[in-house]
């Protein structure tokens, strides 16, 4: 039984990994965020930044061993949150803008409330779903 149990966590993961993957493809967060500071010629950097954060955040979700953070270590933990925050809230804001240029072009202009109201109402459906079945 412990080997459907690895299968189904590898498959879980590969799927949430590609799916972060093609969410920064997409949205061209990191491209963006390299024309916007001129700093086109530290792509490496950036690359081990995603590749360092995304390591840094499994063992935080996975680890056993607690970290011991000052309150000037809270300070910066914020200010990081909050860079990250603010260009994903920019990136999402610039794939918004997308839409009524595609819905006119499909010709659903017409529906562009009704459209976007179900994603957002599809999105808490699924978030309340998740926290009232799975998390008690």
């Amino acid at each position: 039984m412990w080997i459907v149990e690895i299968l189904i966590g590898l498959a879980s993961g590969i799927a949430v990994g590609t799916g972060f993957v093609a969410f920064l493809t997409v949205l061209g967060i990191v491209p963006r965020l390299m024309q916007l500071s001129h700093s086109e010629s530290k792509l490496r950097h950036y690359e081990w930044a995603v590749i360092s954060g995304v390591f840094f955040g499994i063992y935080l979700s996975f680890g056993s061993f607690p970290i011991e953070i000052t309150w000037w270590g809270i300070g910066l933990w914020g200010l990081f949150h909050g860079i990250f925050i603010g260009m994903l809230a920019a990136a999402l804001t610039e794939v918004l803008n997308v839409f009524p240029l595609l819905f006119k072009r499909i010709g659903v202009d017409g529906y562009l409330f009704t459209l976007l109201m179900a994603l957002v109402l599809g999105k808490i459906a699924g978030s309340l779903f998740q926290w009232i079945i799975f998390v008690k």
